[in-house]
């Protein structure tokens, strides 16, 4: 459910409109190194890219339904770097045929202002919270292992707690609508991650 890191982004002026492939789980603290060297085993011959991101979400509160949710996302690492605004639309959970959840994903790039845009157009701040981990990449794949912090002062990313004992692991594809074929790649990723990791296809509503 969390945004890809900031380093992996499309850094591009204009909205890149996909949908997002997507398999979720946790693994211990205990057994992250497991999991790492596995990863290293299985994904691309390249060094994984390490992020530290501190993520902003907005609400949108309407007089009808759910609120609009957008998400900002800025890299710790690389200060200068664009800030980055992801839209996430409704998960297409009911087709039990699909192997991964499957969802709208719109990112935009935008400038340091982003947050007092946000806040000029009626969008406010419901939460923030500091992702901590690394990105491999299998083909089309990406698969991040993060960290999650709840950040303790708001607007202070230096004082934070995990949420867990345990991190997030995410396996991700983004492609046009229709390429269904991508979710079964991706479950055969996932087999070979066990019993490290469960990855599996989580409705978000049903964790809330």
């Amino acid at each position: 459910m969390e945004a890809p890191p900031v380093s992996v982004m499309p850094v591009t002026g204009g909205a890149i409109n996909m949908m997002e492939y997507l398999l979720q789980g946790s693994v211990l603290d205990q057994s992250l190194e497991s999991l790492l060297h596995r990863l290293r085993g299985l994904c691309d011959n390249m060094e994984p890219e390490s992020f530290a991101d501190h993520e902003l979400v907005y609400l949108l509160k309407g007089q009808q339904g759910n609120p609009f949710l957008l998400r900002a996302r800025r890299s710790l690492l690389h200060p200068p770097a664009p800030w980055h605004l992801r839209y996430l639309g409704q998960p297409e959970v009911g087709d039990k045929s699909r192997l991964a959840l499957v969802r709208n994903c719109v990112d935009v790039s935008a400038s340091h202002g982003l947050p007092e845009v946000l806040n000029e157009m009626g969008f406010r701040m419901d939460h923030e919270f500091v992702a901590k981990g690394q990105m491999f990449r299998k083909g089309a794949m990406k698969v991040v292992v993060s960290k999650l912090s709840r950040v303790l002062v708001p607007g202070n990313t230096e004082n934070t707690e995990p949420l867990s004992l345990s991190y997030l692991v995410e396996l991700s594809v983004l492609a046009p609508a229709g390429q269904d074929t991508v979710s079964e790649d991706m479950r055969s990723f996932a087999e070979q991650l066990k019993p490290l990791v469960h990855l599996e296809k989580i409705d978000p509503k049903r964790l809330m």
